[in-house]
């Protein structure tokens, strides 16, 4: 596995204080998905999970990955546009 970075990092709120974390990587995002995700299991986060592990993996590019990141961020109501 390889850590793919994004062309432009992806700004989203967490928490309850609305701190804004910047993911730039696949690592990142995969994180944030996993522990951090107001509202897990939506199509739109399932996707973007798999985006970002497949472009882990290589097997997608990276802004494949940001592109559902954000969609799924957008959903969420937790992107910063």
């Amino acid at each position: 596995m390889q850590t793919a970075w994004f062309s432009k990092p992806v700004a989203v709120l967490v928490g309850v204080t609305g701190s804004i974390h910047h993911l730039s990587n696949t690592q990142q995002a995969i994180d944030f998905l996993t522990t951090h995700w107001r509202d897990a299991g939506s199509p739109k986060h399932r996707s973007a999970l798999r985006a970002c592990q497949r472009a882990t993996s290589g097997d997608v590019a990276p802004d494949v990955a940001r592109a559902a990141l954000v969609e799924a961020a957008r959903e969420a109501h937790i992107l910063i546009e």
